[in-house]
């Protein structure tokens, strides 16, 4: 029997919130098994840039991630918030050391092809280092991913946040029984937006594909879908999307998504 890994993935609007990343800390420390923590950091890194006088370009919800973008990037990602969410899981008695892509050559990826949109220093994953990973694990220890990733190259690049988590857990998946947890604002994914009580509980293909036609699932939610069937197309046992009350089990407050 494999033992059990969680790979939770934190928003944004989690992260700016002193007082929800403090609970959602808490809950994440005393999840049983294994278990790593991926966040970006998007909100503060446009709000230092807007500071210091570097425009920040969205294009379809994903970053256009320009040189000076990156600098910052990298400073607020694998910097500011990586740190500070270390030091608060310490203080909860979650050994955790913080990383970004390169650190051990964890997590290779390349700068995405110019197609329709240049996305600039954007990097898309190519794979996971499968040996580094479970060794930290076995020595007690959690790491704490920011969305920065390398080229093997020296060149760091910005990294979509749900995929780092996707393909960490796609890659562990053959050694442990790996859970992807999506934790965000919401409690789960909602039939009516403006509804905070309308949670869909259960998504499968059939159920995605008439929730698309009917307009449901949208804009920023659509990314996050394809990484979850991504994940459960390649090996992953389970994905869930919710709030952080979803990392106590509560049956209540979180979609389950399944094939």
């Amino acid at each position: 029997m494999k033992p059990t890994l969680s790979i939770v993935k934190i928003g944004g609007n989690v992260i700016e919130n002193k007082q929800e990343l403090s609970e959602f800390l808490t809950l994440f420390s005393d999840l049983k098994g294994f278990k790593i923590l991926v966040h970006g950091g998007g909100k503060l890194a446009t709000e230092i840039s807007r500071k210091m006088g570097i425009g920040s370009k969205m294009v379809g919800g994903r970053r256009i991630t320009d040189e000076k973008g990156l600098e910052v990037i990298i400073m607020v990602y694998a910097g500011l918030t990586n740190k500070n969410i270390v030091a608060e899981l310490q203080s909860k008695s979650c050994n955790a050391i913080g990383m970004s892509g390169a650190d051990g050559n964890a997590i290779q990826a390349h700068k995405r092809p110019v197609k329709d949109i240049d996305y600039g220093f954007a990097g898309d994953v190519d794979g996971v280092d499968e040996g580094l990973l479970p060794h930290l694990l076995t020595l007690g220890l959690t790491p704490v991913f920011c969305a920065v990733t390398h080229n093997g190259k020296g060149q760091l690049l910005n990294t979509n946040a749900d995929t780092i988590a996707s393909e960490l857990a796609i890659g562990l998946c053959k050694l442990y029984e790996t859970t992807l947890y999506y934790c965000f604002e919401k409690n789960g994914v909602l039939k009516d937006v403006s509804d905070e009580h309308s949670v869909i509980k259960y998504i499968d293909t059939g159920t995605y594909k008439d929730l698309l036609e009917k307009g449901i699932i949208a804009n920023g939610m659509l990314p996050k879908m394809t990484n979850c069937f991504h994940a459960l197309s390649n090996g992953v046992s389970k994905v869930c999307i919710g709030n952080r009350s979803m990392l106590a089990k509560n049956e209540k407050l979180y979609t389950t998504i399944s094939l």
